[in-house]
């Protein structure tokens, strides 16, 4: 059973940085993908920035662009999640998700694309 725990969030001050982290356990595949979500309150989940354990590059939501920076570590077993310059529109509770994913169509800015979760972790910023 895979399992994603999310850590590290909390409270900062606008143009401040955070980092998060995804521990993920339980992989039995050879690939995955896997995505940082964020959800405000009475606001739809979105997609913030993903990377796939196969490939290089990170994927980012244009309103991180620039700002954030998502890696995977060297057992590409953790997904992290730097963010600087945050601003106030940044608070949410982030989520982690993650799916088996060998190559192909992809869809990695929707929730539904994903079959694991974590339980997420508050991230506020202050103005």
């Amino acid at each position: 059973q895979v399992q994603l725990v999310e850590s590290g969030g909390g409270s900062v001050q606008a143009g401040g940085s955070l980092r998060v982290s995804c521990a993920a356990s339980g992989y039995t595949a050879s690939m995955y993908f896997m995505a940082w979500f964020r959800q405000a309150p009475g606001k739809e989940r979105e997609a913030v920035a993903a990377a796939w354990t196969g490939g290089i590059s990170g994927y980012y939501a244009d309103s991180v662009k620039g700002r954030f920076i998502v890696s995977l570590d060297n057992t590409k077993t953790a997904l992290i999640l730097q963010m600087h310059s945050l601003k106030p529109e940044d608070t949410a509770m982030y989520y982690c998700a993650a799916r088996e994913f060998a190559g192909g169509a992809l869809s990695w800015s929707r929730p539904s694309w994903y079959k694991y979760w974590g339980q997420g972790t508050q991230v506020t910023v202050s103005s």
